[in-house]
């Protein structure tokens, strides 16, 4: 038995290598087409009529933030142009959205590669290669249909380039990259201490202000053109993101969605920002104490990343968890926020890494419990069932958190 383990913790051959990606490729082309079967096409809640909207207007040559506005940063516009600019004629929905699901599906295959470029820098052996890749290209069925009508694989491909890139010692690469990342969406902000960190500690101060230096060059070459041509409107579309009220989905809001269920507490939905919000003094003090908790808890795995030995396992745990930290105490918990904990879940390591995955699992079984089917029985008519699946998912995902920083006993360390 023991030699059999051995050899499945030995480190792939690269023809295993090579083999496991084109498998892990195929796989993920594979399940994206699957959710275009079965349940998977019902009672779709979509975004791409607003992406459309945006492609749209900039085909026709329109300045974002200027002309027309938007609540997503500079980075996140070639995601909407694309379509609109290669393959969807001005208003036909089906071509456009046959285009940005042909973009989300390179975006999803780069992540798989990402993935695989970190699984050799930590030269896994073919177990971990096989269970890391093989839930990287089943995750578009864990996460539904939702992955295909938003464009957070971009992001997340780009952060998980980041990552690999640190892992791999190509620090101006990865922090070019994470700049990038955060122009697209703004979370992985949370992962630039972590970063900074990381790079200091690993190739000292000078190459860690280098690195600062790229990340910072990247985020100016796509923030100061439309800072220029359009300042009020590239602060509104800031704000409006920072703004937003308890939204329907998050733990304050799902605290007090059950409470009206088995205390008959009252509460209010009023769609704003692009989702559905809870509205009035209590959800807006939840809402409160949320912010504050998420910045306490991303602030703690800094804390905590900073205070230990800078090895790649804990960089991969501390991206995972702030990450993590950012969706479960935030106000705002959208289901394609599970899209970003992807890459960095898969990549932990031993039987922490099962029990994350597992919990993983968990939380996007969950969310398809009630996310598209009972959505709107949900925002609408505060559905008892979907009440309830929306507090456990949330209560999941704060499980996810702490499965990744708490100390285990140095028996249950050992390798599997």
């Amino acid at each position: 038995m023991n030699v059999r383990l051995a050899s499945w913790s030995q480190p792939a051959s690269p023809a295993r290598v090579l083999l496991a990606a084109a498998l892990a490729l195929v796989a993920f082309g594979a399940s994206w087409g699957l959710l275009h079967k079965g349940f998977y096409r019902h009672d779709q809640v979509v975004d791409t009529p607003v992406y459309q909207s945006y492609g749209d207007a900039i085909a026709r040559g329109k300045v974002p933030y200027r002309d027309f506005g938007l609540e997503y940063p500079p980075a996140a516009l070639p995601a909407f142009a694309i379509p609109s600019l290669l393959r969807s004629p001005q208003g036909d929905l089906g071509a456009y959205r046959r285009g940005f699901e042909i973009e989300m599906i390179v975006c999803g295959e780069l992540l798989v590669l990402f993935v695989l470029s970190a699984l050799l820098s930590f030269e896994a052996g073919r177990l971990r290669f096989g269970l890391a890749l093989g839930f990287a290209a089943l995750a578009p069925l864990l996460i539904g249909s939702v992955v295909q009508t938003r464009f957070d694989l971009w992001p997340a491909a780009l952060t998980a380039g980041a990552l690999a890139a640190l892992l791999a010692g190509r620090e101006k690469l990865a922090s070019g990259a994470l700049g990038l990342a955060v122009a697209a969406k703004l979370y992985p902000l949370v992962l630039v201490p972590v970063a900074g960190a990381w790079i200091w500690r690993r190739s000292g101060r000078r190459r860690a202000l280098a690195a600062l230096a790229v990340f910072v060059a990247a985020l100016l070459a796509l923030f100061v053109p439309f800072l220029v041509l359009a300042p009020d409107g590239l602060w509104a579309s800031i704000t409006r993101q920072t703004g937003r009220p308890l939204q329907i989905e998050s733990l304050g809001a799902g605290v007090l969605l059950v409470l009206h269920q088995a205390a008959g507490v009252g509460i209010t939905m009023r769609s704003s920002h692009g989702s559905q919000n809870l509205v009035g003094a209590v959800p807006h003090a939840l809402a409160i104490v949320s912010t504050v908790l998420q910045a306490l808890a991303v602030i703690g795995v800094w804390a905590w990343f900073v205070r230990g030995p800078a090895e790649r396992d804990r960089l991969v745990r501390a991206f995972a968890a702030a990450v993590c930290a950012f969706i479960a105490f935030g106000k705002v918990f959208s289901p394609q926020f599970l899209v970003w904990l992807v890459p960095l879940v898969v990549l932990v390591r031993g039987r922490r890494g099962l029990a994350a995955g597992a919990i993983f699992t968990l939380a996007l079984v969950l969310t398809q419990a009630w996310f598209p089917f009972r959505y709107w029985d949900l925002a609408l008519r505060f559905d008892a069932v979907s009440s309830w699946l929306v507090l456990a998912r949330d209560l999941v995902v704060i499980c996810l958190f702490a499965a990744l920083l708490w100390p285990l006993r140095p028996r249950l360390l050992r390798p599997a």
